[in-house]
Formats: C-alpha cells, structure tokens, sequence
C-alpha cells in the first residue's frame, strides 16, 4: 500500500508542475509532508492519499503539491554566477537597449524571492549607471505558497544573514517586528506571479535575461524541452539565459546555444548565429 501511495503522490506531483518524483527521490515524501499530516491531522501518506480522494475540491491537493515542492534558495546563490551578469551580461544588454534605457528579466521557479531582490541589488547598487533606466524584473513560481512568502517579503535572521553581508543588509533592508524587510527601491523593480513555466508567458514584452535555475533538473526529457521551448518563446532574439550549476542545454534542445567563455550562460539559436558572423566561430561545435 506505501508504494501504492507514493506513487499516487508522485503522479499528483507530476500533473500539477511537470516535475518527477523518481524513486530515488520518494524519500523524501514523508518529511516534506510532516507539516501537513499535522495541520490535517494524519499519521501516513496512506491516509492522505484517501482524504485525497474523498475530496471534492483541489484545495488538499495543491497544499500537497506545495509542500512537495523544494523552495532552497538563499540571496546571491552561486554568487560568480551574479559576478558574470554584472560585469559581462548587462553591459551587452544595456548596449543593445540604450535606446529605449528598459531591461526585462524573468526569475523563473524564484521561490520565496531571494533571486529576483538580488537582481534588484544589483541594480541598485550602481545608482548613476542606471539612472533612467525602468528595470523590470518578473518573479515566478509554480508554488502558490512561495509566492505569497516572496510578496510578503519578510525574512528571518537566518535567511538574510545566508548570502548577504552585513552592509547588504543594513543598506536595502530594515529590521521589522515580523522580519527583515526589503526596502522600497528594491522591491518596485519586481512583479510577483504564481506560473508553471510549463504554460505560455503571456506578455508583451519579451525578456532580456531569463534565469532558471535548478527548475529543469526535475523534469524528464520531454519535459526539459517543453521548459526549453517555453522560455525561448519568451526571450527576446538576442537575449540571456542562465541555468544552475548541474544544468544544460546541450543534448536538450536546439533552441539555445552555450554562452562563449560564459559557463552556465546560453543563448537563442539566431543570437549565437550572429555572434559566430561576427566572431568567425564554429556554431556547429558548440551544439
């Protein structure tokens, strides 16, 4: 019946974000689960799965969903991946937009918002060299819960302490009775949205630089470029994508292209094209 039951949670899983529950991840069911079983009363995944299905309403099985969900994130995560951005990406990028001076970036699977108020620190923190610019950073998650944690944006001594300096704290936070608070130069660069990457990008403006970190590893290979496909349709032709440390691009779809000398950065197909015109590389080698 366990084995049963863990299966029935991992095809819940799978219909509600697209992620797999591989065995080798099963696990990890039964703590990921524990605040629920309280809060509802039960002891088991096999009592679950039956109050699952006497319910009429989605409501226990998005709580489920949710709590499945792995939110690890902290401010500045592989920080030499947000060293590159700085100091090779947005240049690029505010060369090719000086016209218009906007900036758009997508924070794919953000979680509880450290990785979008990152992106706005940076930014903030070169006043005079982005004076007139209108950044706009768009924050999602497929989790409901995280995005109500990253809108309330109330942080605990220990999330803010991981990945920020005491500077970085005392500069773009304040320390509230309910937490430490963003404050709100930071916080009117982010929209915050629930949204399965899997799903269209409703949007008129297409995305400079596209983060998506850690999502796809839990995807199996069709739905790796499904993600993939998704987020090239709502990248502009000449833009950024940065995936995690374990992810790539190569062997999984055709729709981007390894960064040159940029480890964990990818381009769209027609952005590498033009770069190997200009530079006389071979695109070929790269796929």
């Amino acid at each position: 019946m366990t084995n049963l039951s863990e299966q029935i949670i991992a095809d819940l899983l799978l219909e509600y974000t697209g992620q797999e529950l591989t065995d080798s991840r099963r696990w990890r069911i039964g703590s990921a689960l524990s605040g629920l079983f309280r809060e509802r009363g039960l002891d088991n995944v096999e009592q679950l799965v039956v109050l699952l299905s006497e319910q009429r309403d989605n409501v226990l099985a998005k709580e489920t969903v949710d709590a499945l969900l792995n939110n690890e994130t902290y401010f500045f995560r592989d920080k030499p991946m947000f060293d590159q951005l700085e100091n090779d990406v947005l240049p690029r990028i505010a060369k090719q937009n000086e016209k218009q001076k906007r900036i758009s970036i997508w924070s794919a699977g953000c979680s509880t918002g450290q990785e979008a108020l990152t992106l706005a620190m940076m930014f903030a923190d070169q006043p005079m060299r982005w004076k007139g610019w209108t950044i706009d950073i768009l924050a999602t998650d497929v989790s409901n819960k995280a995005i109500k944690a990253a809108r309330n944006a109330r942080y605990t001594q220990f999330e803010i302490q991981r990945g920020l300096g005491v500077g970085q704290m005392l500069q773009h936070f304040e320390e509230t009775s309910q937490g430490w608070q963003p404050d709100r130069a930071i916080r009117d660069m982010i929209t915050f949205q629930q949204h399965n990457i899997l799903e269209p990008m409703v949007r008129a403006t297409r995305f400079d630089l596209v983060l998506c970190r850690n999502v796809l590893l839990y995807f199996c290979a069709d739905t790796r470029r499904r993600a993939f496909d998704r987020l090239a349709e709502a990248m502009a032709p000449d833009g950024w994508l940065m995936l995690g440390a374990g992810e790539t691009s190569v062997g999984h779809t055709d729709a981007f292209i390894p960064a040159r000398k940029l480890p964990g950065l990818y381009r769209p197909f027609e952005a590498a094209e033009a770069v190997e015109e200009q530079e006389g590389t071979n695109l070929a080698a790269a796929r």
